[in-house]
């Protein structure tokens, strides 16, 4: 499986963030094509870093990187990724995973 974690800072308006999140962001990424799974955390996001700024996590799950790349490279997954600036105003870092499941 193929996992991108998002984490998204900390905004300038949390509510904007919040609105644009839920009735935006959310749809044009459940549009991209090959996705098999998306999370996203709910209230504050611990982290051992106490100098840590995320505010929200998003995990999305493709069966193989060839799967993550067509969903990007696609219309839906231009679109998705261009709607960042219009709302993440807290900067975003993505980390892509190759996970395997041990339990």
């Amino acid at each position: 499986m193929i996992r991108v974690i998002v984490n998204y800072g900390l905004p300038e308006d949390k509510a904007t963030f919040d609105a644009h999140y839920e009735d935006t962001h959310i749809p044009l990424t459940r549009a991209m094509p090959n996705l098999k799974g998306f999370e996203v955390s709910r209230g504050p996001v611990a982290s051992s870093d106490d100098a840590s700024t995320v505010y929200l996590t998003a995990i999305l799950t493709y069966d193989t990187q060839e799967d993550m790349d067509a969903a990007l490279a696609s219309p839906e997954g231009k679109i998705a990724v261009a709607d960042l600036a219009n709302f993440a105003t807290g900067g975003v870092t993505l980390m892509t995973i190759d996970s395997q499941e041990r339990l």
